[in-house]
Order: structure tokens, then C-alpha cells, then sequence
């Protein structure tokens, strides 16, 4: 126990000039021991049990009487404080007696200036305000006679009344934004700094971060000057968005604007840099603000206790909470409390166990407050044994008095998965006389629903109501879900409505739910449905949601359906559309002339966040293509007038990947310019996955290295793109080391590392199965469910190496965690069917023990491919037709099928057939069957044809992707037309998709076989050049 860090009992004395609890030089962290040897790891879990067991001897021990004399006690106020790393030194001290004069002023930072920047609607009672708002917030599907109705108020509008009025109109942004852009037209009116301010919250609140750059734009435009509340809001709005670098950013133009930092903007800053898990940033605000003399409330001292107990500076978490109490004047009993809880949520058991032990030792009463956030802690580190020994110890003590810690125990089996034993515990509870409470009910309603335990579920809902408990939205949802799950749509819909009979408006979360449900079961028209009535209701819908709905659609066919689908998106955001209309003429067309020639350029890209200046991106870019020269393409950057952001940076490497050197030289001079300037987690992503796209492999070590170095925070998703980088050229024995050395750094692998793994495991160059299924069984046991995607690569990969037993073992285990059954089984009979096995395919769809003719649907496109394969047209068209008679038509990855199959069989008039065919049922060709038919025509000698296809395919508005490129490619070396592949070779450059080795190589075989060797001379510098364009390593 010795070896273990400890509180020194001589610091809790309350004359020393120390604070109340410090750890010893050879404090660890329970999580930083990640690098350990086994028999160090197995030393460690021995300690720590040992721990436990001296404890709880202790805590069961006879109950100890506190007064004020036996009570630990922090500092009082006229104490020096050492604050350790947070200030240094003495700073603190210095001005302790000011912020104390500032607490008593009754300033909290929850309430009063420091909303977060939401503007307080003040109480208005005024006719005129009232009336106008009437009018403002009328029925938005009479939108264009809002301004009809204004004009015939016949009032004078003041600053003073507009700002009143959008104050009323926080719920409703897009009408708000009508009226704030028709009145500052109005004779007389022009719009203040408070008017701004609140449309800023507005936007804000809406998470609409064009409107905010809009709005700022037109305060510079119309000499507005901006005040300490506008930069408040501002830092307000990026720091909900997450864009710290923004936030950081507007935070330092603020003070080179003349305006001090007021404790509202501290406050903002730090609980987003908390947000965003960024404490040392946080602890710099922090220290800055102590010596400033200002402090904010509970709730932020709260966040920031939690955000910096995640690190290893133990001393700093514990010199928060003496100032806790030293400043905000809270309670020695509620500051270990908290920093108890700070501990138990990020997972520090050991030094939670520490400070109960210290506490005990030293006389401190632990309530039930302390049992219980202990039991949640050891809960969360699937210690249940041993919260279940302190449940036995409260109930010794009789400190169980709710429901709380029992259901903190069920939540602690669920994780894990165990059904069982969760409801075992369920009955403890009742019988033990405490009512379970609605979340707990629910909780277990969801995992049994889950496993496809559906009566258990509807059970347990039963028992709920008979109990007298009322079931709130949450717990309706989840039995809408279920119900979904079983297909009792009917059912689904009547437990929906009922929300609302028992006075709960369903919210977004739950129509989300909902609408995901139904994309599973493939009932799309009840998705229009669901999606017009969250309209009617004026319930927001995100455009996340449109777009996996879309996607979900398209997959199967549905393109009238999407039709529908996009017109509701329209009506959606139909105020976006309303603040391009009030831009100024001469400003419209000015970004028109941008946007037109960048929506060519980036067709292939992802689309760029609207809060980043397009033409700023589009000029950098221009730079740093225009010369290869690194000295001439510095001077003009610098000459470049362009404010550098970690957004505007993260574009314009995501937009000039294939120049690879030229945009990680940019990387590396804007991180060295002393400006202000430092590159964000996103921006080290972003050049990280650009050189290894390149396969610089060895500067993308260095940029992580570099990361690392500046203290950067680095997530899951960084090493996720360092694994896939590696994978996806085969490295996959170095993809491998890199997950594992994540893991050792103390990072727990997040759904998107596990994806990125086990997809380079699979793939065919580098495969690995064994290790692939090693990590998928892994994924399972982490309480992840895969996509669809990633379930198609790894049963696709099993079937292609012929273990079955280990997919059918699969589906199990996907089947429990609830991944749909029906989606599962035709994943695997697809990849069936693509090697061949097509009786096998057969036997398992007509073994299918659920809903067949929902697996029918998803599957027939893959038994029609797969009959086509074997040459079996006949039953393939059966196949086809017995789908149109049960209502489902054919998509176009049928369609496909068929002209693969036609052209195979060299029938030309077939395939004629089958594309007109396609367009006349308005099924759009995807790229997959333009590739085809430019790859058939190339194997029957009809290269003119081919060509006509790849030129109607891009006039079409479908763009050739990599694959296209490389089958033509490929066709046309065969055909003895290297020439024209070259020429292709040049076509992918231009559009930005940069060539593989073996394209390169393909054009430089085929050109020396047709005797052309100075072609291939320039094909081999071309491919040099490309080399040296995307690394910046010799």
C-alpha cells in the first residue's frame, strides 16, 4: 500500500498553507498505466482489490459521529493557496480578496450576463410589441403575406420594438429572419447593435452558422460596431458548435478590439473548451481569469473539475475543488463530493478509493450522497461485485432510501449486457419495497427489445402501468421501437399517438427513432408520412436526417419516393432560402460567379462547412497550384491578404489532396507564423490523411508526432485515419500495431476504429481473417453494432475465404445485439451469390425463420445477379416478374445485372432494351452501370460506343469515379488503344483522382507493346511527377 499514491493526512490540516488534499510524487493515474507488462497490470488489479477490501472493511465499520472539529476543512479565505500547475507560484493569492468581493456580488455565471450569450426575453407587455409578434409568428404556410400584413400596421418601428419582437421569435428563426430583413428596409429605420445581437442568438440557437457569418458581414457593411455582448454571443455560438478554433479565435478579436474579456466571455470559453474535452486550454482561461479577479458559478467549476480529472495532473483537479470552496463559498461535504464524482466519471477508481479511505480516516460522515456516486463508479468500470458489496453496506447502515442505487446496478448489467441478472435485480428492488423509477423500466425495456426479447418488453411496459407509473416520452419510444422491430406497424403508430392523448409532445429524438425504424423495414411511404406531420407540427428537421432517409431510398430504388422526400426539404429550408434573397444584387452575383466554377471543381468532394469563405480556399488553392516552386509559392502567400483559420485550413487541404507537398508545406508554414494562429484537432486530421493518401507514410508520422508535441488533443478518429491509411495499401501487419498502440495509450477504440480495421482486414490486399474476426468478436463484446457496410465487408470476406461457420456464427451474435435479422440474412445471401453459391444462397432464404417476404425484397436483386451468373436467364426473369406482382420493382442494381448478363451473351438488342427500359420506369443508371456498359461495348470491339457512353454518362451529371477510370483504362490497353488510355490518364488528373500504380503501369505496358516507348517515357515521368506532387518525404 506504500507503493501507492496517498493523501498526506498533513495537508488536511486546516493551519497549514497548503491546500486540503494533495497526492504524492508517486501518484498514478488508474488509467495511465496502459503500457504496463502483464504481471505490472496483474500487480496493479491485486492492488486495487486490496484497496477495495480495506475499505469496505472500513466503511462497514460502526457509524462515526461528525462535528466541526472532526470535519476536514479546506483553506479559509485569508489562507495563502498553492495552486500547483493551475497558476503557479503565488498568483492566486494575490487576488483572492477581489474575486471574493465579486462572489458576494452575487455574480454565479449561471444566470444574469453569463447565459451563454442567449439574449433574456424581457417581460413586455406593450400592445404594439404584441401585435406585431401576432403577425410576425402567424401560420409560416402564408409566409409571402406576412409583409402585406406588416406594411398595413401602419406603426413606426423602433430599434427598441424590432428587438422586442424577434425576442418573441426565438422558436420560429426563419420567420424571425422575414421580419428582421423586410424592416430594416423601411424609411427611416436602420438596425442597432442590440437588434443584431439578437438575431446572432437567434441563428445561433438554430445552429446555423452561415446565417451568424451573414449577419457579421452586414454589421462590417453597414459600420455597425460590434459591443462586449456581441463578441459574448459570438464566442457563444461557435463554442455549442464545437469550432473552438473559431471560438479562440473571435476571442482574441475581441480583446484587439479594445473590449476586455468580461466574466461572461470567460465562462463561455471555458465550458467549450470543456465540451470539447480540451482542459488545458480550459486551465489557461482559468488562470487568467484568477488573476483578473474574476469568477463564475457552480456549474462551471463543476464542468471544469470533470474535464481536467480526465488528465494526470491529480494536484491540479484537487486545487479546483479547494477553490470550489475557498471562492464559491460551497460546502467542504459537497466539494468531495464532487471531486468524487469527477473521479468515478472518468473512470479513476483507485484514486476515488483513495479519498473515500482518507475521508473515513479521518472522521468525515459519508452520507448516502457518497455511497451512491461510488457505486456508479464502480458500475462504470463493470466493478458490479463490488458495488453490489457497498449496496450491502448502505443497507446495513439503513442508507438506502430511494430507488436510485438499484437502478445505477441494472444500468451496470445492461452494459454488460446481462439481461438476467438485470432483472433479478429488478426483483430485489421491489421486493425489497422500492418502486423502480420510469427509466429504469425503460432502460431494460430497450435492451430487451434489443436481443428481440419483444413480449419480456411489452412485459415489463405492462407492469409499469399496473404499477401507477407513468410512462414518459422516452418510454413510449422505445416501445414504438419494439413494435417496429416485430413489424407491427399498425400497433407502432397507435402506441405513438398516444403521446400525445397523455398531454407529451413527441420531440425530435423520438421521431428520429421512428423514422430510422422505418428505413430499416423499408416503409417508405409511412416515412413521408412521419416527416410531413413532424412539418406540420413545426418540428426541425435536420438535415442529417434527410439525407440518410434519401440514402436509404436510393439504395433501393425509390427515386419517386425521394422525389417526395426532397420536397419537404425544401419547404424545411425555406428561410435559408430567404437570406440569400436579402443579399444586395451586386453581392449575389458576385458569388455566383464563385460558386459556379468551385461546384465543378470539388463534384467529387465532400461539401465545404458554410461558415468557411469559399473564395478564400479557392484563392489558396489557386496558389499553391500555380508554381512547384515552394520560395515563389511562399512569397505570394504571404503577400495574400486571406485571415487564416484551422476551418479555412482543413478545406483547403481536403481540396488539394493530390498536391499533397504543396498543401502539408502550407500546413507546416501556417502553424509557424506568429499570429495567433494554432492548427486545431480537425486541421491535423486533415494533413495527416493527406499525406497518407500519398503514402508518405513517414510525414504522417511525423505530423502525428508533431501533433503529440503541441499538446493537440488526439482522438479515436486520428488513429482510425493513420489505420485505414495503412490498411488500404496493404500495410495491415503496421494497421494493426497502430490500433494496438491506441489502445496502450489509454484510448478506448470507437466505432469508427473498429470499422476502419476490420475493413482493411478484409479487403483483399492484406488480408487478414483471423485478426479480422478477432477484432470484429471484439467490436461486438464493446457494445458496438456495425453498419450495414461493415457488415457486408466482413461476411463478403468469410465467403470469399469459404468459412461459413464463422458467418453463421456472425449472424447470431449481430442478431442478439440488435442489428436487424432480415437485413443480416440478405447481407450474407448477397455475398453467397457474388462467389457462386447460389444453392447455398437458396437453402438459407428458404430456411428464414422470420418475415420472408421481407427478406425477399432485400435479397432478389442478389438471387437475380446470382442466377445470371450461372447463365440461368430464364428463372432470373421469373424471379424479376414475381417481384413486380408482389408490388416491388426492379432496381437499377437488377437492371445491371441484366445488361452484364446480355453483354456476356453478346445480345446487343437486350441491352439496347434493358437501358431504355430503365429510363422509362425513371431508373437512373448509377456509375456502376455506366462502367458496365462502357466495359461491354470495350469486349465486343465497340469502342466508339464506349466512348459514347463515358461522354453521355458525364452529360448525365454522373461523375466517373476511380473504378470507371481504371476498367476503361484497362479495355482500351487490351484493345490496343493505349494512346486514348494515356489520354485518360491525363482526364483523372485534371479531376482531381489521382492515378494507382497500376493504371500507370497498365498505359506504359500497353504503349511499349504498340511500340510507342516515347509515350511511355512521358507515361513513367507523368508518374514520377504525381510521386514527387504528393510526398513531401525523399
Amino acid at each position: 500500500m506504500k507503493a501507492l499514491f496517498r493523501f498526506k493526512s498533513i495537508l488536511f490540516d486546516p493551519t497549514r498553507r497548503n491546500p486540503l488534499v494533495s497526492f504524492s510524487a508517486f501518484s498514478k493515474s488508474s488509467k495511465s498505466k496502459t503500457r504496463e507488462t502483464p504481471s505490472k497490470a496483474q500487480t496493479e488489479a491485486t492492488s486495487i482489490t486490496s484497496l477495495f477490501n480495506e475499505i469496505t472493511q472500513i466503511l462497514g465499520s460502526d457509524v462515526v459521529e461528525s462535528d466541526e472539529s472532526t470535519q476536514l476543512r479546506f483553506p479559509v479565505s485569508g489562507e495563502t493557496h498553492a495552486t500547483g500547475a493551475v497558476s503557479g507560484d503565488r498568483a492566486l493569492v494575490s487576488c483572492t480578496q477581489s474575486v471574493r468581493e465579486n462572489a458576494a456580488m452575487g455574480f454565479s455565471g449561471e444566470n444574469e450576463k453569463a447565459k451563454e450569450g442567449v439574449v433574456l426575453e424581457e417581460f413586455d407587455v406593450s400592445p404594439l410589441v404584441r401585435e406585431i409578434t401576432s403577425v410576425v409568428r402567424a401560420d409560416d404556410d402564408i409566409l409571402v403575406s406576412m409583409e402585406e400584413k406588416l406594411e398595413k400596421l401602419s406603426f413606426r418601428f423602433e430599434p427598441d420594438t424590432v428587438e422586442k419582437v424577434l425576442k418573441r421569435c426565438f422558436k420560429v428563426p426563419h420567420l424571425a429572419l422575414r421580419f428582421f430583413n423586410w424592416v430594416k428596409d423601411k424609411d427611416g429605420y436602420s438596425h442597432t447593435v442590440g437588434v443584431y445581437n439578437t438575431m446572432l442568438t437567434i441563428a445561433g440557437e438554430a445552429r446555423d452558422l452561415h446565417m451568424v457569418d451573414e449577419l457579421v458581414k452586414e454589421m462590417e457593411r453597414n459600420s455597425c460596431d460590434k459591443d462586449i455582448r456581441t463578441w459574448t454571443i459570438l464566442i457563444s455560438v461557435y463554442g455549442k458548435a464545437k469550432k473552438i478554433g473559431k471560438g479562440l479565435l473571435v476571442f482574441e478579436k475581441m480583446r484587439k478590439s479594445g473590449f476586455e474579456p468580461d466574466a461572461s466571455a470567460y465562462n463561455i470559453m471555458i465550458r467549450s473548451l470543456c465540451i470539447a474535452g480540451r482542459g488545458d486550454l480550459a486551465l489557461e482561461f482559468y488562470k487568467e481569469m484568477i488573476e483578473k479577479g474574476i469568477t463564475f458559478g457552480l456549474r462551471t467549476y463543476k464542468m471544469l473539475l470533470d474535464c481536467t480529472a480526465k488528465s494526470e495532473k491529480v494536484d491540479v483537479v484537487q486545487s479546483i475543488a479547494d477553490d470550489m470552496v475557498r471562492i464559491c463559498e460551497v460546502s467542504e461535504h459537497d466539494a468531495f463530493g464532487y471531486l468524487l464524482k469527477s473521479f468515478c466519471i472518468s473512470g479513476k477508481i483507485r484514486e476515488a478509493l483513495e479519498l473515500i479511505r482518507e475521508l473515513k480516516n479521518k472522521e468525515v460522515c459519508l452520507d448516502a450522497k457518497y455511497f451512491e456516486i461510488l457505486v456508479k463508479g464502480l458500475c462504470r468500470a463493470n466493478r458490479i461485485v463490488d458495488a453490489l458489496e457497498i449496496v450491502d453496506i448502505m443497507k446495513n447502515r439503513k442508507m438506502l432510501d430511494d430507488s436510485n442505487v438499484y437502478g445505477i446496478i441494472i444500468s451496470g448489467y445492461l452494459r454488460q449486457n446481462d439481461v438476467t441478472k438485470a432483472l433479478e435485480q429488478l426483483e430485489v428492488m421491489k421486493n425489497s419495497g422500492h418502486s423502480p423509477r420510469v427509466s429504469t423500466y425503460t432502460e431494460i425495456m430497450q435492451h430487451l427489445f434489443k436481443i428481440k426479447e419483444f413480449q419480456k418488453g411489452c412485459n415489463i411496459f405492462r407492469e409499469m402501468i399496473e404499477n401507477g407509473i407513468e410512462p414518459d416520452g422516452v418510454a413510449i419510444t422505445a416501445v414504438v421501437a419494439g413494435h417496429l422491430g416485430q413489424n407491427q406497424l399498425a400497433e407502432a403508430w397507435k402506441v405513438f399517438s398516444s403521446m400525445e392523448e397523455k398531454g407529451i409532445r413527441p420531440t425530435w429524438k423520438s421521431y428520429s427513432i421512428f423514422v430510422k425504424e422505418l428505413c430499416k423495414s423499408a416503409k417508405y411511404d409511412e416515412i413521408i408520412k412521419l416527416l410531413s406531420q413532424m412539418h406540420a407540427s413545426k418540428i426541425a428537421i435536420r438535415d442529417d436526417m434527410f439525407s440518410w432517409v434519401i440514402s436509404c431510398m436510393e439504395k433501393n430504388g425509390e427515386m419517386e419516393k425521394v422525389e417526395h422526400i426532397k420536397e419537404i426539404q425544401k419547404k424545411c429550408k425555406s428561410y435559408r432560402l430567404e437570406l440569400n434573397e436579402s443579399c444586395k444584387p451586386e453581392l449575389r452575383r458576385e458569388e455566383e460567379l464563385v460558386d459556379r466554377p468551385q461546384a465543378v471543381q470539388q463534384s467529387a468532394l465532400p461539401p465545404a462547412p458554410s461558415v468557411v469563405d469559399k473564395m478564400a480556399v479557392q484563392e489558396i488553392c489557386r496558389v499553391l497550384s500555380s508554381s512547384r516552386d515552394w520560395e515563389r509559392t511562399q512569397e505570394a502567400l504571404e503577400k495574400s491578404t486571406v485571415e487564416f483559420t484551422p476551418e479555412l485550413v482543413v478545406e483547403v487541404l481536403r481540396n488539394g489532396k493530390i498536391q499533397g507537398n504543396a498543401v502539408l508545406r502550407f500546413f507546416s508554414w501556417v502553424g509557424k507564423r506568429n499570429n495567433g494562429y494554432k492548427h486545431s484537432t480537425e486541421a491535423y486530421n486533415m494533413s495527416i490523411k493527406v499525406a497518407g493518401c500519398g503514402k508518405d507514410f513517414k510525414q504522417m508520422r511525423n505530423l502525428f508526432y508533431e501533433m503529440r508535441r503541441q499538446g493537440c488533443f488526439i482522438t479515436q478518429d486520428t488513429w482510425a485515419i493513420m489505420i485505414m491509411q495503412y490498411g488500404r495499401t496493404g500495410l495491415t501487419n503496421i494497421a494493426l500495431k497502430t490500433f494496438k498502440e491506441m489502445k496502450d495509450m489509454g484510448l478506448m477504440p470507437s466505432s469508427s476504429t473498429f470499422k476502419c480495421l476490420i475493413t482493411v482486414l478484409c479487403e483483399k490486399k492484406g488480408r487478414n481473417v483471423e485478426e479480422a474476426t478477432r477484432t470484429f468478436r471484439e467490436m461486438i463484446r464493446s457494445g458496438f453494432v456495425p453498419d450495414r457496410e461493415l457488415v457486408q465487408d466482413y461476411l463478403g470476406c468469410l465467403c470469399e475465404v469459404g468459412d461459413t461457420k464463422e458467418a453463421k456464427h456472425c449472424l447470431d451474435s449481430l442478431g442478439k445485439i440488435g442489428f436487424p435479422v432480415p437485413v443480416a440474412y440478405s447481407i450474407y445471401i448477397r455475398a453467397l451469390c457474388r462467389i457462386g453459391k447460389l444453392e447455398e444462397a437458396m437453402s438459407e432464404l428458404a430456411s428464414f425463420k422470420g418475415e420472408r417476404c421481407l427478406l425477399d425484397q432485400y435479397t432478389y436483386g442478389s438471387i437475380v445477379h446470382g442466377l445470371l451468373h450461372k447463365g440461368q436467364l430464364q428463372e432470373a426473369l421469373d424471379k424479376v416478374n414475381s417481384m413486380k406482382e408482389m408490388g416491388t420493382k426492379p432496381g437499377v442494381h437488377v437492371y445491371t445485372s441484366l445488361i452484364v448478363h446480355f453483354f456476356k451473351e453478346k445480345q446487343m438488342e437486350k441491352v439496347v432494351e434493358t437501358f431504355q427500359k430503365m429510363d422509362e420506369e425513371s431508373c437512373e443508371p448509377s456509375v456502376v452501370t455506366y462502367t458496365a456498359m462502357i466495359c461491354g461495348y470495350m469486349s465486343l470491339g465497340k469502342a466508339e460506343e464506349a466512348w459514347k457512353v463515358f461522354r453521355d454518362m458525364k452529360e448525365k451529371g454522373t461523375s466517373p469515379d476511380f473504378k470507371t477510370y481504371s476498367k476503361f483504362i484497362n479495355c482500351l490497353c487490351q484493345a490496343g488503344n493505349s494512346e486514348d488510355a494515356l489520354n485518360l490518364l491525363s482526364e483523372m488528373l485534371e479531376k482531381g483522382i489521382a492515378p494507382s500504380t497500376v493504371n500507370f503501369r497498365t498505359v506504359i505496358y500497353g504503349l511499349n507493346r504498340e511500340g510507342k516507348q516515347d509515350l511511355a517515357r512521358i507515361v513513367l515521368q507523368k508518374k514520377s511527377a504525381l510521386t514527387a506532387q504528393r510526398k513531401v518525404s525523399p
